[in-house]
């Protein structure tokens, strides 16, 4: 097989198992990567099993995890064409919500995982040409109140740009910057009626189906019922 390879981080919920399922459907082969294995596997095996889908469970804070999930990639299909840096959590908005515990673990994993990730991939995209995307939120076009989560967006949506930059024309960015998506991100289901998951994914995917001399760098997506 020839078809584009896909690697996709927080593969294993939401808007990253819903990115691998439009992804397969659009003829990618994926790479799967998360913390959870089970999920990870039940995921590959629901898109097509081990012809079109490798999962790889990785702890996206350990750069030798994703050195480890690249060379797994390669050696299963041979190239990486788009790389979809998507893992990522959140945390309550206040300076005096949530532990210090949790802070450290959202600032590692939103930034440095997401650094991690791009280091990582850089020489299979330079390689094929391909496609790197960040997400980030759009906490990360604006600062919320009390939002240290907002922080690492900003963070994401400035490395988007410093990537794509760096990258000069060798392979494409693309920054995507959702609002509130109905995900297990969330304690409680959204007041108002929220993007779905795949709203997420299809913006996604068509920001990889367009002609490669189109580079998509920012694509801020909101619920039309989401005014700020």
């Amino acid at each position: 097989m020839d078809s584009p390879v896909f690697l996709i981080t927080g593969a294993s919920t939401g808007i990253g198992a819903a990115t691998a399922r439009a992804a397969v459907d659009a003829g990618h082969r994926v790479v799967l990567a998360a913390r959870s294995a089970d999920k990870l596997q039940g995921l590959a095996q629901e898109v097509g099993g081990a012809e079109v889908a490798l999962a790889v469970p990785t702890d996206v804070t350990d750069f030798a995890a994703q050195e480890r999930l690249v060379a797994a990639a390669l050696e299963r299909f041979g190239r990486l064409d788009v790389v979809f840096a998507n893992a990522g959590f959140g945390a309550k908005r206040g300076f005096l919500e949530e532990t210090p515990e949790h802070w450290r673990d959202m600032v590692l994993t939103n930034v440095l995982g997401a650094a991690y990730t791009i280091r990582a991939t850089i020489p299979a995209l330079r390689d094929s040409g391909g496609h790197l995307i960040l997400t980030s939120s759009v906490a990360g076009r604006r600062a919320l109140p009390g939002s240290l989560y907002s922080a690492t967006k900003h963070a994401v949506t400035a490395m988007g740009e410093g990537l794509r930059q760096e990258a000069d024309g060798a392979f494409r960015v693309t920054t995507i910057e959702p609002g509130m998506v109905d995900t297990p991100f969330f304690e409680n289901p959204p007041k108002i009626k929220a993007l779905e998951p795949q709203d997420v994914a299809n913006a996604v995917l068509w920001a990889v189906q367009q002609p490669a001399h189109v580079d998509v760098n920012e694509i801020l997506i909101r619920p039309t019922a989401q005014s700020g």
